[in-house]
């Protein structure tokens, strides 16, 4: 089994002309968006999804606050907000209610859909998806509030069980969108991460299948290293445990899963202060544990020389769509080499593509 080409393989690498074809196409789709944002004005904006989906805001709610003046930025994940909609919907509050979906038809985005029609109205929404014909894509929004749909390219629609390019693409879609980038900034950035994306796909080690993995990061990649932690989880159906955090908070307890069939994987910020304790944490953990491979990954113009060098000036926050595309790839090795289907490594049905099965409560 583990000669065969899988499509989640083909779909991981058709990122770079995924992101170049796009370049061309997303800034006048960002403009339009920054424009209504703008006009609109809402309370604050909640970047939401479920699973990978969610993930998104973890990378960008913290960076999109910051440069957004006067509007909030938070990352809710629709699992959160259908399960526990009065922690969230306060009376008179407007959100921009930014949904991400691959499918566009899982049970929690049909549930958020739900709760906004029957609640909150009056929220404005962004709908970014990459199918067509899902219901993030095609159902009205009953009003007073507005609402914009993204529609990916339909390459970005993976087959595949895990989310790959559907995961990155929707993620510099909002990016753009949100962030008050420039048109030439914006196609700029695309073209550079597509460049660095091919080398990256060729250049990534090729390490053996470890019991544990580990994946490191803070601010933006804070997200990405918990999206490449689900990533290993995912392929490797479980059998490759795997965990995240950021690069202080794993000394506080976490740092207790390593062992010598671990590898720890550290992405490095390019921000000049952030770089000192990621390299801190790579040495300390070479020392302490020298039987555990620890990997690290980043600009080498920003601090101690990385493992695997990503040198393309831009900033963390749109590098993390690159970064997650070594995760990607050794997840797949890996699933082969545990000769799994790594299209469906469920295949008894216990976990599926499109979460389709949820009951939902009023």
């Amino acid at each position: 089994m583990s000669a065969q080409t899988w499509a989640t393989e083909t779909e991981i690498a058709a990122q770079p002309d995924i992101w170049e074809a796009w370049s061309h196409i997303l800034p006048g789709i960002a403009a339009d968006i920054a424009a209504w944002v703008t006009a609109r004005k809402p309370d604050v904006i909640w970047l939401t999804g479920a699973g990978t989906s969610a993930f998104i805001g973890d990378a960008l709610a913290v960076f999109l606050d910051a440069r957004l003046q006067g509007i909030p930025v938070r990352a809710v994940a629709s699992t959160d907000l259908v399960a526990r909609p009065g922690d969230y919907l306060k009376p008179g509050l407007r959100p921009l209610v930014v949904s991400f979906g691959r499918s566009g038809d899982s049970s929690e985005t049909i549930g958020t859909l739900d709760l906004l029609d029957r609640t909150c109205p009056a929220a404005d929404r962004l709908n970014i998806t990459c199918n067509a014909t899902s219901a993030l894509a095609t159902r009205d929004h009953p009003g007073p509030g507005t609402q914009k749909v993204i529609v990916l390219p339909d390459a970005c629609h993976d087959q595949g069980f895990a989310m790959t390019s559907s995961y990155t693409t929707m993620l510099l879609t909002a990016l753009a969108c949100l962030s008050g980038a420039k048109a030439d900034e914006i196609s700029g950035n695309l073209g550079t991460l597509a460049t660095a994306a091919r080398d990256v796909l060729q250049s990534v080690p090729d390490l053996p299948c470890p019991a544990r993995a580990v994946f490191l990061g803070s601010g933006p990649f804070l997200g990405t290293a918990r999206e490449s932690a689900l990533k290993v989880l995912e392929l490797t159906a479980g059998q490759v445990v795997t965990a995240w955090d950021s690069t202080l908070g794993f000394r506080h307890g976490p740092k207790a899963i390593t062992d010598d069939q671990t590898t720890v994987f550290v992405f490095l910020s390019s921000d000049p202060l952030s770089r000192k304790y990621d390299d801190d944490i790579v040495a300390e953990l070479r020392s302490q544990f020298p039987a555990t491979r620890t990997v690290s990954i980043g600009d080498p113009a920003a601090g101690a020389t990385p493992d695997l060098s990503l040198p393309n000036g831009l900033p963390d926050v749109w590098n993390t769509a690159l970064y997650v595309l070594v995760a990607q790839v050794l997840s797949v090795a890996w699933s082969k080499s545990l000769n799994l289907n790594v299209d469906n490594p469920f295949e008894g049905g216990n976990l599926s593509r499109v979460v389709s099965h949820v009951r939902l409560y009023v």
